[in-house]
């Protein structure tokens, strides 16, 4: 097996990632200010974004559950990587060949076996893509053809065809260099009773990618009566394919799904490509599994889920019974999604695909266009299961209803709702369906809320480090990022970025981590003691042992420095932080020159500068100029001194900051 991979070439794969353009492959990002960008944080669930990418120093930093790094720690992370594995999959994006250092072997650095099944399953898609012209393949393309497919469209799809033949694949990829432990690890092949035999025979295939665009598995079609497995078969779970986060066509999707704030889910494949063909191409599918929570996250970063005012999500049912199942399946969801969420159901019970078919192009747009708000959806549902001439059913479904329309976040939308619900069931008393609704809604929503913050409270004990925090301890990464010196654990003192004087010195930091030059000596000269919060003081002592911001070359090279001479992650993530947050500069623009950063230096100086005299006047209190002469004048002449210096740093401070 080949050795670590060259540091030289882990360097120029840095460099040629930019980390704007790899984060914006799998959320939303949008401009932030002070050269930063923001979008809603893959690593938790939160409402407001608190993720901030920083370009100019290759580094993202969430200051809600405090992760951060480059850009291989991003890629890392999101795709459960190690090192080695996220080197490689960015190295392939950028087109750059590794080298790798035979001996000298470190752990999590090795060629990974994750490539080695990328590659696997491109091979295989090539494969596959390329049976689909001989004439074996012929049902498959009568399929698509009968589903209104052309051969471009078949081709733009990645669509193959896998052979009757038991072990084709398996022996052209063997063929290729790929060992039988490859293909089984991969879900390409499985075990026969003389050997492993391909996984999919006689059927269909659309590959599968992740929002990178690489192949990761294959969902396949049945094409003979006399198969006598499942209509549709997908690659089990694999190391590279799990389907509760995958959508299908997200890969296709994403760009417009950000662009128009608008994601439509459909139930099929030919469903996506009938979609994506007739303009709606924001479409995308699940992959062999139902509709959860997984596929939720993958939605709201990509959408920025973060106004219930802006975007749309829309669900596409068929029109049967099972569709309007699936429909109020998808109401419970609800909830999980910030922006507004609709269902767009065709009532003759066509599928997209069929609509496409039978309708052409514009019914499909059609459909989406007319798309009815999921809360109208699901009240009109149960509404339909009862007998709405009577007085008995009237009131029956009342109260069938009234949940549904208390589960409204918006409070003027749920009166909207309450009033249109009276006019659906001819009641024609608006007080009667407000209070009824108040009577049935009022303990499950307090339940609901309880059941909610028990959740929350279960994820934040047991997610990522620096979940469950407040929104003031893990603004600054937590206190005890950089543990103080001499000071126990268990005796730090809360760390509140939101205190004026800790704000000035953040500031501070901020400008030395991200702008030393505009610093330079001023700030070196400062000394740890001019920082209240111990985790500032450890972090100038960091700068100081780097070189100081005099030496500082600036931009990344600068923050990596730091970030490498950190003592532990702990320390490293705040100083991520730093690295990352935008600097709060006056003016519209918000970029900091020299004079704002020699205000704040001062102000950080002053503001020692005051500390001490206090401290010194308290001290004057209790000693007595006539028992103690000698001591007395000794430290009213420190007074004397640090007021003047005081003096002249606050002609330099207006009062400002």
């Amino acid at each position: 097996m080949a050795g670590r991979i060259r540091d030289e070439d882990i360097q120029l794969v840095r460099e040629r990632s930019a980390i704007d353009e790899v984060v914006g492959e799998y959320l939303q990002l949008r401009n932030a200010g002070g050269g930063s960008l923001k979008g809603l944080c893959p690593f938790h669930d939160e409402k407001t974004p608190s993720f901030n990418v920083t370009p100019a120093r290759g580094l993202w930093y969430c200051f809600s559950c405090s992760e951060g790094g480059d850009v291989i720690k991003f890629v890392q992370q999101i795709d459960n990587l190690n090192f080695a594995e996220a080197v490689e999959r960015l190295a392939a994006r950028a087109g750059i060949d590794l080298r790798y250092e035979q001996g000298g072997h470190v752990p999590g650095q090795e060629q990974s076996q994750r490539r080695r099944l990328l590659q696997a399953h491109r091979a295989a898609a090539d494969f596959y893509l390329e049976r689909m012209s001989g004439a074996d393949a012929g049902a498959a393309r009568a399929f698509l053809s009968g589903r209104g497919f052309e051969p471009a469209d078949a081709a733009r799809f990645g669509a193959g065809y896998a052979p009757a033949e038991w072990d084709a694949l398996t022996r052209h990829l063997r063929g290729r260099g790929f060992t039988e432990a490859e293909l089984l690890l991969g879900g390409l092949a499985k075990e026969g009773r003389h050997g492993p035999i391909d996984r999919f025979h006689d059927r269909l295939l659309w590959p599968i990618r992740d929002l990178g665009g690489d192949v990761i598995a294959f969902g396949a079609r049945k094409l003979s009566a006399e198969d006598q497995g499942p209509k549709y078969l997908n690659t089990p779970e694999t190391m590279l394919f799990k389907k509760s986060s995958v959508l299908y066509g997200a890969d296709l999707a994403k760009r417009e799904i950000a662009k128009r704030r608008q994601a439509v889910i459909v139930e099929g494949y030919t469903d996506v490509m009938a979609c994506h063909l007739a303009g709606v191409t924001t479409a995308v599918a699940t992959s062999g599994t139902s509709f959860g929570d997984g596929h939720i996250g993958v939605l709201r970063r990509l959408l920025m889920d973060e106004s219930q005012f802006r975007g749309e999500v829309i669900f596409t049912f068929d029109g049967d019974a099972a569709g309007q199942r699936a429909a109020l399946r998808a109401f419970g969801m609800e909830e999980k999604f910030v922006t507004q969420t609709f269902v767009a159901v065709q009532p003759d019970g066509l599928d997209p695909c069929d609509l496409r078919l039978k309708h052409g192009d514009a019914a499909v747009r059609e459909l989406v266009a007319q798309r009815v708000p999921l809360f109208e959806f699901a009240v009109r549902s149960v509404l339909g299961e009862h007998d709405l001439e009577t007085a008995e059913g009237r009131l029956a479904a009342l109260d069938a209803a009234a949940p549904i329309v208390a589960r409204i976040k918006d409070r003027g939308l749920r009166q909207l709702y309450a009033v249109s619900l009276d006019r659906w069931l001819g009641m024609m008393d608006e007080a009667f369906v407000l209070a009824r609704i108040g009577a049935h809604a009022g303990p499950a929503a307090g339940q609901r809320r309880a059941a909610q913050g028990r959740s929350a409270q279960g994820r934040n004990a047991q997610g990522r480090p620096g979940q469950g925090r407040t929104a003031q301890d893990s603004a600054g990464g937590g206190q005890a990022a950089v543990p103080a010196q001499g000071r126990p654990a268990g005796q730090q003192q809360r760390y509140d970025p939101g205190d004026p004087v800790v704000n000035v010195e953040r500031q501070a930091l901020k400008l030395a981590v991200q702008r030393p030059a505009l610093c330079g000596p001023a700030f070196d000269a400062l000394g740890p003691g001019c920082f209240t919060a111990p985790v500032h003081a450890a972090v100038f002592e960091l700068i100081v042992s780097c070189g100081g911001t005099a030496r500082a070359r600036g931009g990344r090279e600068w923050a990596e420095q730091l970030r490498a001479a950190a003592p532990d992650d702990r320390a490293r993530g705040f100083v991520t932080g730093l690295a990352v947050e935008p600097i709060e500069a006056p003016g519209s623009v918000g970029e900091p020159d020299a004079r704002y950063a020699d205000e704040v230096v001062a102000r950080v100086e002053e503001l020692a500068l005051s500390r001490q005299i206090a401290a010194i006047k308290s001290r004057l209190q209790r000693l007595s100029p006539v028992a103690e002469p000698a001591e007395y004048n000794r430290i009213f002449g420190d007074l004397v001194a640090l007021e003047g210096r005081h003096r002249a740093l606050w002609e330099r401070v207006p009062g400002s900051l």
